[in-house]
């Protein structure tokens, strides 16, 4: 048996811009790793957007008192803020103006870009990084009537626009690329008819939108109900965090893995040991 306690264990993913990682971790383990990417990022045209955004935000710099917060969830759409910014030749102006601001990232991915065009995001948002973790860590900034630019990940968050709004913000979103399934759905049909079929022993889910495209396919195959059977009553369930296990559980799935922190290394290392434990 492996030291990783996945010998021979089929898993299936459901990752798609760090599959090959995911793939690997999963064989390091030995695991045999089976890839379906569940979810593609498709940039939306929002050139005029940003455009006001920057001028709102050279125009707050103009003001001495003038606060502003900028609200940043995914290190991908901070990545197409600054590219977009970059663009139209106006990135040195952003980075001036955020660089006043109080800037807020929900995670580390945001953060490390920011911190690349020398932002340092304040306050800290704890781990498990959640949007209630972010609206903790945003209680002691004072956002009535003050301007703040969101920029969401791949759809819009209702629930933390709906927050922030109630609080008094002043709020301007920025949605700058959305969540769709992949071209070619027929590895993710695969995948939903091995889960039915009992071809896959654990399946792994690395965000909330991947858990939702797949039952998505299912549903347009009319194995909904079979797939979820088998993801309540055969098939492990991975989960890489809070989110990712709140959606699953929308659909009455309840995972046994949700490692901490909330990444691939820890994901794959604590389904190694569920299984491991299972051998014993």
């Amino acid at each position: 048996m492996s030291s990783g306690g996945l010998s021979g264990i089929r898993v299936g993913l459901l990752e798609a811009r760090m599959s090959s990682e995911l793939a690997e971790l999963v064989r390091r383990n030995g695991g045999i790793p089976t890839c379906a990417p569940a979810v593609k990022e498709v940039a939306l045209h929002a050139a005029e957007h940003v455009a006001l955004f920057i001028d709102a935000c050279e125009q707050r710099s103009r003001v001495q008192a003038s606060r502003h917060v900028a609200v940043f969830l995914t290190g991908a759409g901070a990545t197409a803020l600054f590219r977009e910014a970059q663009r139209q030749g106006r990135l040195p102006s952003l980075v001036r103006a955020l660089a006043r601001d109080t800037v807020i990232c929900r995670g580390p991915k945001p953060s490390a870009v920011l911190r690349q065009h020398g932002i340092s995001p304040m306050p800290h948002v704890a781990d498990p990084y959640t949007t209630d973790a972010l609206l903790q860590a945003m209680e002691p900034v004072n956002l009535n009537g003050v301007p703040l630019a969101l920029v969401h990940y791949g759809e819009r968050s209702e629930l933390l626009a709906d927050a922030l709004k109630a609080r008094g913000a002043l709020l301007d979103e920025l949605c700058l690329y959305e969540w769709k399934l992949p071209d070619d759905v027929q590895p993710l049909e695969a995948m939903v008819r091995g889960l039915v079929a009992g071809e896959f022993d654990a399946l792994v889910c690395t965000s909330q939108i991947q858990c939702r495209h797949l039952l998505q396919i299912a549903t347009g195959m009319q194995m909904d109900t079979q797939l979820l059977n088998a993801l309540r009553t055969r098939v492990v369930v991975a989960a890489i965090g809070p989110t990712c296990k709140a959606a699953l559980e929308t659909f009455g799935v309840t995972p046994q893995i949700v490692p901490n922190p909330p990444k691939m290394g820890p994901l794959v290392i604590a389904l190694a040991s569920y299984f491991a434990t299972l051998s014993t």
